[in-house]
């Protein structure tokens, strides 16, 4: 019994010891406690991370002309399916495949025997009542002849006249004429071949000049003027000039797009319709800057541009305006003169963030122009 009340005083020993420390307030630094002299402003900072480095330039201004290019093919300057206007027997066929017709050159005559034979007989009439019409009137003046009578010699020279016109215009029919100058392309039927009325019998082009035809966007119209100077560049690498011709306003409903002409002189018609081409139009020029490929990049919120560093050293975005896509480099407009663009490093910034702004060397400009350069080859 007496051993039971050792260990309850023992115990409760303890609990008084242990009361007791708490009072203290020191058992949160038992173990790990440091003198308050040893602890430093320069202990408690956190390591700061080094300002980015980022290579600028400040690009030359030039005055370039605005190009817009499209893909588009060549077409001839007119063109036209030939056909009968009546039924019958091909009896001559003078035009053939790659002949150069002149207007009004007959291309093909038809079987007309009875309608040559009515037009033989409508001029004998005509050639009759003109004489009649004549003598008439010689006895009219000399006053052996009624006035009623000449009147009725006037009115049967009129009706003989008017059958000549319809007789031949009846033989007309029977035949088919360049309706303009131009090149015989295609020639569907042979002589002796019987056709019907409204048969197609061939195919008749003007290729001088010759058009290239395609359609720009709806952004870019408002840089195109009547009369401006294009390049075009056909599929076998001839290069050749002509001028802007026609400007639809009438957009595309699938593409929003409007057609554009381009008319090219074609003399010696070595250019073809139907000929893939490339084409450049040429607008007025404007103030642009010309930069290596790699300089631009994508904004947050996926704007085309380019990053450059304002006067605090903080990166900046400017959107941009291609004006062309040359061999040194892109042309690009919207670009202000106090700029300073990031020609290397723009990837790994951020706008707002503060850097390090070096100026580029020439030989790092050279070196990123020679590989946007070598890239688009």
């Amino acid at each position: 019994m007496s051993k039971f009340r050792f260990h309850q005083v023992a115990a409760v020993a303890v609990l008084v010891v242990f009361a007791v420390w708490m009072g203290t307030g020191k058992f949160s630094s038992v173990g790990s406690a440091q003198p308050a002299a040893d602890a430093t402003p320069a202990a408690a900072e956190q390591p700061q991370a080094p300002v980015r480095a980022v290579a600028v330039l400040q690009p030359p201004r030039t005055e370039h002309a605005r190009t817009i290019r499209i893909s588009g093919l060549t077409e001839a300057n007119k063109r036209a399916v030939l056909a009968t206007r009546a039924n019958g027997v091909i009896v001559q066929l003078p035009a053939q495949e790659g002949d150069h017709v002149k207007e009004g050159d007959l291309v093909l005559m038809l079987d007309a025997e009875e309608k040559t034979a009515a037009v033989d007989n409508a001029k004998a009439l005509f050639e009759q009542r003109k004489a009649e019409l004549e003598a008439t009137q010689q006895l009219l003046k000399s006053g052996n002849l009624a006035k009623l009578q000449a009147d009725s010699a006037r009115s049967a020279f009129a009706a003989a006249q008017a059958q000549v016109e319809a007789a031949q215009a009846e033989l007309s029919r029977n035949q088919v004429k360049a309706p303009f100058a131009g090149l015989i392309d295609r020639v569907d039927v042979e002589i002796g071949s019987s056709v019907l009325q409204g048969g197609e019998v061939a195919t008749i082009l003007n290729l001088d000049p010759i058009l290239a035809k395609g359609e720009v966007s709806e952004r870019d119209l408002q840089y195109l003027t009547i009369g401006e100077t294009a390049e075009v560049k056909l599929v076998n690498g001839e290069k050749v000039n002509g001028s802007l011709s026609y400007i639809s306003r009438d957009a595309s409903a699938q593409t929003r797009t409007f057609r554009v002409e381009i008319s090219i002189p074609n003399p010696d018609l070595k250019i073809p319709a139907g000929m893939t081409a490339e084409i450049a139009l040429k607008a007025e020029a404007t103030d642009a800057v010309i930069l290596p490929r790699s300089v631009v990049t994508l904004s947050a919120n996926g704007d085309l541009g380019v990053r450059a560093v304002d006067k605090d050293n903080k990166v900046v975005f400017y959107p941009i305006d291609l004006v062309d896509d040359t061999p040194t480099g892109l042309v690009l407009a919207g670009i202000p003169p106090e700029a300073r663009i990031i020609v290397a490093g723009q990837e790994l910034t951020t706008e707002g963030q503060t850097v390090n702004p070096v100026q580029a060397d020439e030989a790092t400009v050279k070196k990123l122009i020679g590989e946007a350069t070598g890239a688009t080859q």
